[in-house]
């Protein structure tokens, strides 16, 4: 590569890298990729996961790796933080977006301390209904929850909020 990249251009086409268990949502928008730093013409990113022991990590790492060197970068690292926690707060608006389109009811915000009772407000996502009822705290992968909507008597997946 005879020209080097800046980190702006690098989270532009990590736009490209979705998250394989929700694909309407990249990993930038999931707020996954916590740093990018661009040096010569080596590139190192920090992910860290939405939770730990997510299967989809490995994945993710390998897709985040392939995209960039893609662009024509021989040097890419790509270091899984386990250190530090991510928050649903870190999702961006379009990442909001994303989960809404996959069918998930969105996580709420939050400021300061995650408080568990906010798991028990969830909105419906198919008529926007308060009136639901959290029926297990475990959905198919670890950021899910699973809902009842009393409105409309439909099931649904809550993307949980952390």
């Amino acid at each position: 590569m005879t020209t080097t990249l800046h980190k702006d251009e690098i989270l532009h086409a990590l736009q490209d890298v979705k998250d394989p268990e929700i694909p309407t949502v990249s990993v930038v928008d999931l707020g996954v990729i916590t740093n990018v730093e661009v040096v010569d013409n080596a590139v190192h990113i920090v992910m860290t996961p939405t939770f730990v022991g997510c299967p989809a990590i490995e994945y993710m790492q390998n897709d985040v790796k392939n995209r960039i060197q893609q662009m024509g970068v021989d040097e890419v690292t790509v270091e899984v933080d386990m250190t530090t926690p991510w928050s649903t707060n870190n999702v961006t608006e379009q990442g909001l977006e994303g989960l809404r389109k996959h069918g998930l009811a969105l996580p709420q915000r939050f400021e300061g301390e995650f408080e568990p009772e906010i798991l028990l407000n969830a909105s419906c996502p198919f008529c926007q209904s308060t009136h639901t009822t959290l029926q297990s705290m475990f959905g198919p992968t670890l950021c899910r929850a699973i809902y009842y909507c009393n409105t409309c008597k439909q099931a649904f997946e809550q993307f949980k909020p952390v």
